[in-house]
């Protein structure tokens, strides 16, 4: 891999373009050490096109598989990044799906290591320095990971190569075929054996490295609504009601309330339709319920399916009608239909 990419990036050398970073990026100090990319996909460079994309990602893929025990697909891989002098990449972590990734050193003209500076797990920071042909792997949008310190020195290339895992949620992203035919179920069930998706995944909608519960996994039901939506409608599918919901279905405002002081975004969290518990509060007509999650600042016109379904003032009309207490509370806080 290093050999295609160095020679890539020799036969080109001199032909990188300023690289475009949006307004308000803090990630480069670009606008005082502009950082350059030498484009995988350019046509117009010598060897440029998707081939050597794929040769990057076929050639690193077993590695990266190997450290994570993970069934990887390749997510994003875009050029040669060229930093001058000065430069600085901010601590951060990586957007979904990059999740498995690898850093390779390509070059460099320094006069003293630029070491790229990892929070591990453990909670420390670690300094790691590289010389070109050497790979680093990282779990990129998990752990904190930088370059703090100003570089000194004429030019450092690099190379990021990014991955994903798959397995459950290649029902998901519609990726079956593209996986050597293998039965989907069965990589599943390769990787529960080996530890890395237990039973408790297997009725999870989103894929494996997205968080039940969280945020993200609540943009990718939005993102992805249509597949989800086909899933749902499958034999296999059988909704479960998270433990806040059961507890709005109820009444029980005393263990709403436990659940709430142990994990607050227990009372966003969706079940397999796209329900939050204020949606089972709504239908079933329990205002202290409402009220209380409205009071904890639940999102009142967030829709069920995720985001593609009813509001809890549209479930609590159809259920009830303009007189119910739960409506004239929606209505006062100008919750929308």
């Amino acid at each position: 891999m290093f050999n295609v990419v160095k020679e890539f990036y020799e036969k080109n050398k001199g032909a990188e373009k300023v690289e475009e970073w949006f307004l308000g990026n803090t990630y480069t100090n670009h606008w005082e050490s502009p950082s350059y990319l030498i484009n995988f996909e350019d046509t117009t460079l010598r060897g440029g096109g998707p081939s050597i994309k794929q040769r990057i990602w076929d050639a690193a893929k077993s590695s990266i598989e190997e450290w994570t025990g993970q069934e990887l697909k390749a997510c994003s891989l875009y050029g040669v990044r060229v930093y001058k002098e000065g430069a600085l990449l901010a601590p951060h972590v990586d957007r979904l799906p990059l999740v498995a990734s690898a850093i390779l050193n390509v070059a460099q003209d320094v006069d003293e290591p630029w070491p790229i500076e990892v929070i591990g797990h453990d909670g420390y920071a670690h300094n790691i320095t590289m010389e070109p042909g050497e790979m680093i792997l990282y779990e990129s949008h998990s752990i904190i990971h930088g370059r703090p310190f100003p570089l000194k020195g004429r030019t450092y290339a690099n190379v990021f190569i990014h991955f994903e895992p798959v397995g459950h949620s290649l029902y998901h992203h519609g990726l079956k075929n593209d996986i050597d035919s293998k039965d989907v179920n069965q990589i599943y069930k390769d990787n529960s054996k080996k530890g890395h998706a237990g039973h408790e995944h297997s009725n999870k909608m989103s894929p494996i490295y997205v968080k039940e519960g969280s945020p993200w996994e609540s943009h990718w039901f939005q993102d992805n609504a249509a597949v989800v939506k086909e899933k749902m409608e499958g034999p296999e599918f059988k909704p479960r009601d998270t433990e806040a919901a059961v507890a709005a279905q109820d009444g029980d405002l005393k263990t709403l309330n436990e659940i709430a002081s142990l994990d607050q975004i227990q009372l966003i969290q969706k079940d397999k339709n796209g329900w939050e518990p204020i949606h089972e509060a709504a239908r079933f007509g329990n205002f202290e319920i409402v009220k209380f999650l409205v009071d904890n600042g639940v999102d009142v016109n967030e829709r069920t399916e995720y985001g593609y379904g009813v509001t809890p003032l549209a479930i609590a009309l159809e259920t009830h009608d303009e007189t119910h207490d739960i409506v004239r509370l929606l209505r006062s806080i100008d919750a929308v239909l």
